[in-house]
């Protein structure tokens, strides 16, 4: 089966003195949950701008499938002057929202809200929706679940889990524990 992210003998480096990766390598399937752990500073956000296209490699080759991504800080991922509906209307359809936000712990009427109008919890969990309603290959996860207690934070990964049969997901997590409960493999950095 062909990779959805295939990251092949990657080098990076914000200096030529210092490299974050250096031939880094690193393949999802489909159905897998890889979790990237490691402390702060070690390159794991760094990673997911390299796999995004933000920053390019010195060396080696990054491809992926079609890609959707939540990032730790859901206030940063929507704009503050339109609703929540109109800007994931913008990327993808609406078909299985009803679902999805039942399932989320969410109401109809959060999506027809301002961004800033949404609790950080309520806020995340409509970026975790929007990411899956996107339907990608691969989902990219950036701590997901830090802005949500702890009985929100197990149910939405929960369903995360539930939704990676059709994809791959590689999340980034500070949390050992959650990464050990979902991952298939955790790579550690640092």
């Amino acid at each position: 089966m062909k990779p959805i992210l295939d990251i092949e003998n990657i080098s990076f480096g914000y200096s030529k003195d210092i490299k974050i990766f250096d031939n880094f390598s690193l393949s999802l399937k489909e159905g897998e949950i890889k979790a990237i752990v490691g402390p702060s500073g070690v390159g794991k956000s760094t990673l997911f701008e390299l796999i995004l296209g933000h920053r390019k490699p010195s060396s080696g080759s990054i491809r992926s499938l079609s890609f959707s991504q939540v990032f730790q800080d859901p206030y940063s991922s929507f704009h503050p002057t339109y609703t929540v509906r109109e800007q994931i209307a913008e990327v993808t359809s609406m078909e299985g929202v009803e679902k999805l936000l039942d399932q989320m712990g969410l109401e109809e009427s959060h999506l027809d809200t301002l961004p800033h109008k949404l609790s950080g919890g309520q806020l995340q969990r409509c970026s975790i929706l929007r990411a899956l309603l996107m339907k990608p290959k691969l989902l990219l996860l950036d701590e997901p679940t830090s802005a949500l207690d702890n009985l929100n934070q197990l149910d939405i990964m929960k369903l995360i889990v539930q939704h990676a049969q059709g994809m791959g997901v590689l999340l980034i997590t500070h949390d050992h524990d959650l990464a050990t409960w979902c991952a298939d493999e955790i790579v550690t950095l640092g």
